[in-house]
């Protein structure tokens, strides 16, 4: 099938700098017209391209008029790396610091590979640059979940081969665990916990499945296909975290300075409106499906928040402060 000329010119030159040095590896002795002919551009572009080589990355190209191509007068084991910008090496930084929100599962060390081996080839200015940020900039994910890496690699698999996964699931306050069969869509890390989103096929339904209380996974020989309507982000759009419900909520929170500070400057959900109130104090809209993820998030704010709606938000969140009372009563 040809490529439309859309997405030839949307190829970057450095990959086609990089398919001339693989042409001339292969001695094939590649010329502008032959490479601008595969890459659908002028000459005048190879050309350009070429001197950069030459000039800019300093390669050995010289032109055999026999051959009526390129090669290399003496030997070039690497492609040199593409030049970073202070951005680019800040960026790359901050995905190395990441790597800790990864910690204890199947993707820590692959991740800790990749980026030695990426940070190995790099110029010794970049690597200065990196070496200086370092300790400068950390990810410190709060109360990580020790995950179980052999159920975790299980679970992975069953996701890449779309298998039907049997398991034990112990409900949140439950005591004992019940068997589980499903069609395994997604695995996702939200708020530091890894959850499994998945079709129960018993319940007809979708669930999510948390992974510290998954235990005894099993992958089975039954494939399943996941519907194409399914979108996780979808899926969760009236959810302030991972709980789905069946309800439709307006919740509105006001917060007094303090708290105003701290909610500014930050996506708390995809449907969140803000407005400033007087004393520099706000309200916060949201659009919810469910309030028991929100009875649990606005009682993390203590004093400092205030709902405004549903009244059965105020309502639990009543009812929960005069159970803590009688509880702490001297």
């Amino acid at each position: 099938m040809a490529k439309s000329k859309t997405q030839a010119f949307s190829r970057p030159p450095w990959e086609r700098m990089m398919r001339f040095h693989h042409l001339i590896k292969e001695k094939s002795y590649p010329n502008c017209n032959k490479v601008a002919k595969e890459f659908e551009v002028s000459w005048r572009t190879i050309m350009r391209d070429v001197d950069f080589m030459k000039c800019r990355l300093k390669l050995p190209l010289e032109f055999d008029a026999q051959q009526n191509g390129y090669f290399y007068t003496k030997p070039v084991d690497q492609f040199p790396q593409m030049p970073f910008t202070e951005a680019e090496v800040f960026a790359m930084l901050v995905a190395h610091k990441a790597i800790a929100q990864y910690h204890g599962t199947p993707f820590e060390h692959p991740l800790a590979l990749a980026f030695r081996r990426l940070t190995g080839q790099l110029d010794s200015s970049t690597k200065y640059s990196l070496g200086n940020l370092d300790d400068a900039l950390s990810f410190r994910p709060f109360a990580p979940e020790d995950t179980d890496l052999e159920s975790f690699e299980i679970l992975t698999r069953a996701l890449k081969e779309r298998r039907v996964l049997k398991f034990q699931y112990r409900n949140l306050g439950a005591e004992k665990p019940q068997g589980r069969l499903v069609h395994p869509y997604h695995l996702a890390c939200v708020d530091n916990h890894w959850y499994l989103f998945a079709f129960d096929v018993k319940r007809d339904a979708m669930r999510t499945f948390a992974l510290p209380r998954l235990k005894s996974p099993e992958i089975t020989a039954e494939r399943f296909t996941i519907p194409k309507k399914f979108n996780l982000s979808e899926y969760l759009k009236g959810s302030l975290a991972v709980f789905k419900g069946t309800d439709d909520y307006e919740v509105v929170v006001d917060f007094d300075s303090w708290g105003a500070d701290l909610i500014r400057g930050r996506k708390w959900h995809a449907s969140q409106e803000i407005t400033e109130l007087p004393r520099r104090q706000l309200r916060l809209r949201l659009r919810l499906n469910s309030i028991e993820e929100a009875e649990r998030w606005v009682l993390s704010w203590g004093a400092h928040a205030t709902v405004v709606r549903p009244q059965a938000l105020a309502n639990r969140l009543r009812e929960i402060g005069r159970a803590l009372q009688s509880r702490y009563q001297p």
